[in-house]
């Protein structure tokens, strides 16, 4: 079945159900009145007849008054997966359908980069069904439904310890472009920082962008408060979007957005993935907030006792390079530069530190085998940051000073060669030699969780 966003759908729990947790958040974006681009959602596991989709993507032309492969009002389409449970880049996605060569050679530097992006996300789909944007929506329908049997989707879901059922469903949806001009950009936010969990929003924007750039490392992000000195009112627009969706789903959420020419679109929200010690303090303080009143056994769930939301640091010595502090905790192990190296190490029952420029979906089976992350590019909010985060994997990225080589990894003045041993501490963003030694210290909402869990008890 094909869904719009407006479906009347029960309750969140059972839109995710039908339509997975990006569609799910689309419907209740919708309902809050929220600047989303319009589109529909094929359900997960339907196999839509094409009439179907030809009468679903005739409503989305109608909306945004543009048609697929017009030349005149060209209408270009993403196509996106989402699963029930989230699985940040782990299927593929199609940008820019409905650009076709001829488009492209009428036009400049801007449809030429978009249709590289497209082509790339089709793979290996034959140049006249590209050519043709209604056969290539049903091959990118078909592509993404398939991406959730990859490779890499299969070893997230057995890191995660995720059934391999259920499927993915597609949303379709009218393309906006945050690398239009100067006034464009895309990011995304957090309603409060996941690695700590200390009030107010984070989050990284990258102008004149698209959504990827943001994740993948190949740009060096802004904070999101660059976005209030050169947009002020989009800035207050997204601020109250950011907590409007914050009490909607009462926990920290995370929110991907684009601009467009200064036009604020809200493409995506959902409960947000911090580290085991953020979540004792979103635990504990929105328990203290006066719009969501979460109650003390419920922020007791989000927080299981055998999570030890502590904080772990280094102690006295002096690192060779400082990056961001993506993840907290303190981890030592063998370099490892690439995914092979590292579940070879692994195997052989050896602690790793995964150091990479950068990591991506396909690098989830040997961040999954190490000890802690690396990586020399990347913001808070880059796909190493996240994935590190959720799986409780000590991370530093963005770390200066830190050169790769095919010899090593270059810092403080030395060279270190694969199957050296050094040290992250994801609580400071430090990087040091060797195996250091750390304490454990409780953090106070941790304290105060235990303090109501024994209370409890008693």
């Amino acid at each position: 079945m094909i869904y719009g966003f407006d479906h009347p759908h029960a309750d969140r729990e059972t839109a995710t159900r039908l339509v997975g947790g990006k569609g799910a958040s689309l419907w209740a974006m919708t309902r809050l009145g929220l600047p989303v681009p319009p589109g529909f959602t094929i359900g997960i596991g339907a196999q839509p007849a094409a009439a179907e989709v030809d009468a679903a993507l005739a409503r989305l032309e109608a909306a945004v008054g543009r048609g697929l492969a017009d030349a005149a009002a060209p209408l270009l389409l993403s196509v996106r997966s989402g699963a029930v449970q989230s699985m940040p880049g782990m299927m593929d996605t199609v940008l820019n359908l409905g650009l076709t060569p001829a488009m492209v050679a009428a036009g400049g530097a801007f449809e030429r980069a978009a249709w590289a992006r497209f082509v790339s996300g089709m793979g290996d789909v034959e140049a006249a069904v590209l050519a043709e944007p209604r056969r290539a929506l049903a091959a990118a329908i078909h592509a993404v439904q398939a991406s959730w049997h990859s490779e890499r989707a299969r070893a997230y879901r057995a890191h995660a310890g995720l059934g391999d059922g259920g499927g993915t469903a597609v949303t379709v949806q009218a393309m906006v472009f945050g690398n239009r001009d100067a006034r464009s950009a895309t990011g995304v936010a957090f309603s409060r920082c996941p690695t700590t969990g200390a009030l107010g929003p984070r989050g990284d924007v990258l102008f004149e962008a698209q959504g990827e750039e943001v994740v993948n490392g190949s740009r060096a992000t802004l904070p999101l408060a660059a976005l209030s000195e050169r947009l002020p009112a989009v800035a207050a627009e997204l601020l109250a979007a950011i907590r409007m969706l914050e009490v909607h789903y009462r926990d920290l959420v995370d929110v991907e957005f684009t601009i467009e020419s200064g036009k604020l679109w809200v493409l995506q929200a959902r409960t947000g993935k911090r580290s085991a010690a953020a979540a004792a303090r979103i635990a504990v303080e929105l328990t203290e907030d006066a719009e969501i009143g979460l109650a003390r056994a419920e922020a007791l769930a989000r927080v299981p006792a055998e999570a030890r939301p502590r904080l772990t640091r280094a102690a006295g010595v002096a690192p060779l390079a400082v990056g961001l502090a993506a993840s907290p905790g303190l981890a030592s192990g063998r370099i490892a530069m690439s995914c092979d190296a590292a579940i070879e190490l692994a195997e052989g029952g050896e602690a790793v530190i995964l150091v990479r420029a950068e990591t991506s979906p396909e690098d989830v089976h040997g961040m999954g085998v190490s000890a802690g992350i690396l990586t020399t590019l990347g913001g808070p909010m880059s796909h190493a940051a996240l994935v590190a985060r959720e799986w409780g994997l000590p991370a530093v990225v963005g770390a200066t000073g830190v050169g790769l080589t095919g010899e090593g990894v270059r810092m403080g003045g030395r060279l270190f060669a694969p199957g050296e041993v050094i040290s992250v501490d994801g609580s400071t963003g430090e990087v040091f030699a060797g195996v250091v030694a750390g304490e454990v210290i409780e953090d106070p909402w941790s304290a105060t969780l235990r303090g109501w869990r024994e209370g409890e008890a008693a």
